[in-house]
């Protein structure tokens, strides 16, 4: 993200500067590892999707906020910023860029889930796993070099 648009999501109240902490950026990587490495442990029903969903979305959210306090920045509670949470992903060059663009709907579907009362099924909770092991370890490796 260029440095106008951080400025702009600053100016809006959605981003607030944040000394570099690398402990917590560590942190915030090693539990998103072991929330979704948990999640996917559990049996895969229609009873548990959901739940399993949950899990592996929050390490997804979490990558993108260790991704903020990377740059120097941090999310406010503001209104919208699970959205850009998920958008400072959408960047990263990875080598399956195009599944970047599942993030969108993975935050719809928990939204609905969330809010809505939306049961998340078999399949979708099967993409979001398939997403984490095809690009999120990707992920936390780019994140982790970048600590270095």
């Amino acid at each position: 993200m260029n440095k106008e648009s951080i400025a702009a999501l600053a100016k809006l109240g959605n981003l607030r500067p944040k000394q570099k902490d690398m402990q917590l950026i560590k942190s915030m990587i090693n539990a998103a590892e072991m929330n979704a490495r948990v999640a996917k442990r559990i049996p895969l029903t229609d009873d548990s999707a959901t739940l399993i969903f949950d899990g592996v979305y929050d390490s997804i959210r979490k990558l993108g906020t260790a991704k903020w306090l990377l740059t120097g920045y941090e999310l406010t509670s503001a209104p919208g910023n699970h959205e850009l949470c998920l958008s400072i992903l959408k960047e990263m060059d990875i080598k399956d860029k195009i599944k970047l663009n599942f993030l969108e709907r993975f935050r719809m579907t928990r939204h609905d889930e969330q809010y809505r009362a939306f049961k998340v099924s078999v399949p979708q909770t099967k993409e979001i796993i398939d997403f984490w092991d095809s690009c999120g370890k990707e992920i936390v490796q780019i994140l982790l070099k970048e600590l270095k």
